[in-house]
């Protein structure tokens, strides 16, 4: 069950970032421009972040068998239509309803899985829910765009509708059915409403720091830091494997030290990026603080969702769906941000802004930990 779940994560993944890797292909067959296309990447986090509490409240009476069983079939017929979409305006329906159905996946998948487990093991589940969904940056997305660029741009989204059937089948026929209130994580294991509030506001801070920066990373490694496309291509490939990398290390401490892992997933991001900005024009500096960066942007989602299932002050499923709705209204602030700060002060600044916000994230966890002991 576990595996299917992965699966899940997975596929939706990596039909969220797929378009980064087919833009011209998708501006081209479609006679859009290349930033119409980028819509379905900005839209798509937009539409999760605005939709994530309110399915996940309008469905909290529902069993998460049935839930999860529509929201995979929605994914299915979602990515059918936009392999065979004959227009723009059909291709971003399609998009927005997958990112519905991910809006709530994330907030349902969660709890539901490491209601599985043992309590003292759960922080690895999480782990390994993130493992699977970082596999969809190092794999997943690298894979479609080289499947994309071989055949057509529609081959490997219908490919990703046939991976979503076979998690639709695995779950509606292995997990049991019942009322999401008697799962076994279906509230915090150490309610905390401060604390809630904290890592909600951590975590957002976070990813509009980590986002004004990482949307422009290709600028910034060919402006700034003078590498080559090629090798820009294989930085891109080394970033991936840092992110799966940070997951794993930290999914296996994330049991013992659920706020120190945050804390230094947030730390580590920081660094990352203010190193970037005051060090990046040297290509071995670059390459050092880029894996620092790519190896905490995981971690920092994912050890926030794990506080989730400690903190959450009510059920766990809201608790996430809050979690990554303000996740992702920082990814899409953050790309904005950045743009806007790109003429202005250019993509080394971007980066100098996306780091300081993240400091800001830091100050924040920080303070909460010392309101918390008072």
């Amino acid at each position: 069950m576990l595996a299917a779940l992965m699966l899940a994560a997975f596929t939706f993944n990596t039909a969220e970032n797929l378009p980064i890797g087919l833009l011209d292909l998708i501006a081209e067959s479609l006679r859009v421009s290349v930033p119409s296309v980028g819509l379905l990447v900005t839209g798509y986090a937009v539409t999760v972040a605005v939709a994530s509490v309110p399915l996940a409240h309008a469905t909290r009476a529902v069993p998460r068998r049935h839930v999860l069983t529509a929201l995979l079939a929605a994914f299915v017929i979602s990515s059918v239509v936009a392999a065979l979409a004959p227009s723009y305006w059909l291709l971003l329906a399609a998009r927005l309803l997958t990112a519905l159905a991910q809006a709530l996946f994330w907030a349902v998948m969660g709890p539901v899985a490491v209601g599985l487990f043992a309590p003292e093991i759960r922080g690895r589940v999480v782990g390994a829910l993130s493992v699977a969904g970082s596999l969809a940056l190092v794999l997943g997305v690298p894979a479609g765009t080289w499947l994309g660029r071989r055949s057509d741009w529609q081959v490997p989204v219908a490919l990703l509708a046939a991976l979503g059937l076979a998690s639709l089948v695995t779950i509606a026929v292995l997990l049991p059915t019942s009322p999401p209130e008697e799962e076994p994580a279906a509230y915090g294991t150490s309610p905390d409403a401060r604390r809630f509030w904290t890592v909600l506001a951590a975590g957002a801070l976070s990813a509009t720091g980590a986002f004004t920066g990482y949307t422009y990373i290709v600028k910034f490694l060919g402006d700034v830091s003078g590498f080559s496309p090629a090798s820009v291509n294989a930085l891109l490939v080394a970033l991936g494997v840092a992110c799966l990398a940070g997951v794993s290390i930290t999914g296996g401490v994330l049991d013992r030290f659920p706020q120190s892992a945050l804390t230094t997933a947030v730390i580590t991001q920081a660094v990352g990026m203010l190193g970037l900005y005051a060090a990046g024009a040297e290509p071995a500096a670059a390459v050092v603080f880029l894996i620092l960066m790519g190896g905490a942007l995981g971690p920092v989602f994912m050890t926030t969702q794990n506080a989730m299932l400690h903190c959450a002050p009510g059920r766990t499923d809201l608790a996430f769906a809050a979690n990554s709705g303000a996740y992702n209204a920082g990814i899409a602030a953050g790309a904005a941000l950045g743009g806007l700060l790109l003429p202005l002060v250019g993509v080394r600044g971007a980066f100098l802004a996306g780091g300081l916000l993240t400091v800001g994230a830091c100050a924040v966890l920080l303070g909460g930990r010392v309101f918390t002991r008072t």
